[in-house]
């Protein structure tokens, strides 16, 4: 997988096809989509999909849930959250979307032998990129440990595919599924000692692990973060440095999604 200090691959443009696309909870939609493109996809990128409609001019950024390359098919899963994202649940088997991708950097696991166990934590609509990082850990023969948080029953997502990769308890704000409370409730709890630690969530959440994880040396956090351009041209989607001595700022599309803890201000 993507080490940090390696160049990133070139982005691409390609018409993927549409294979699927199913709601799997309210307002949450899985797309499958195929295409050439999906051989140079790694763990924790996103992809920039062009709304079907000449109106919307900037492209929507979606997380990478999972990659197979055997048969060149990529699954995302999104909230519909605006008329773009209406638009893009509206795609039917055989459509194509015009997408720009692979982008980002994405989660490193280099450092993760077999044996040692890992650390994911999601949140909400956070949860899909991590679910490939978690099925590429396991495939390495890491023990992973997934904790996922919730708002309530009716929105949890992906814990049986999860569950064939890792050891997964599921947190719901309201109690109505799993252990009442956020993900803190469950993580302050654990006590083993994680090679690497990976999330993703709500600004929130992502505050909780940069504080608890911020010495860690291979704790690892993907924003999630309006975007324009989504090349790295327009600084729309910036993010400042903890360390000044450094420049000032990194752009979530470019230098990012995924950032080491203790780097950047949330």
């Amino acid at each position: 997988m993507m080490d940090k200090s390696e160049q990133k691959a070139p982005i691409l443009k390609e018409d993927l096809r549409v294979i699927n696309q199913t709601e799997i909870a309210p307002r949450i939609f899985k797309m499958v989509l195929a295409g050439q493109m999906v051989n140079d996809m790694e763990i924790g990128q996103f992809l920039h999909l062009r709304v079907p409609d000449p109106s919307k001019l900037l492209r929507r950024p979606i997380s990478i849930c999972d990659i197979d390359r055997e048969i060149q098919q990529v699954s995302i899963i999104y909230r519909v959250q605006g008329m773009g994202t209406e638009l893009l649940s509206q795609l039917k088997s055989g459509d194509f979307i015009d997408t720009m991708g692979p982008q980002g950097k994405g989660f490193d696991i280099s450092n993760v032998s077999a044996g040692q166990k890992v650390l994911i934590i999601g949140g909400g609509i956070g949860v899909p990129p991590l679910y490939a990082t978690a099925k590429a850990l396991a495939e390495k023969g890491a023990d992973v440990t997934v904790v996922l948080g919730f708002a309530n029953k009716a929105a949890v997502i992906l814990e049986e595919e999860f569950n064939h990769y890792a050891h997964v308890t599921v947190t719901t704000d309201d109690g109505s599924y799993g252990i009442r409370g956020y993900v803190s409730t469950v993580v302050d709890e654990l006590t083993d000692d994680y090679a690497a630690i990976y999330a993703c969530g709500a600004p929130g959440m992502l505050k909780y692990v940069d504080s608890k994880f911020e010495h860690h040396p291979h704790a690892y956090m993907s924003l999630e973060e309006r975007m324009a351009c989504g090349m790295g041209a327009c600084y729309a989607c910036v993010v400042h440095l903890k360390d000044r001595s450094e420049a000032a700022n990194k752009r979530v599309c470019e230098d990012g999604p995924v950032f080491a803890t203790g780097t950047i201000k949330i």
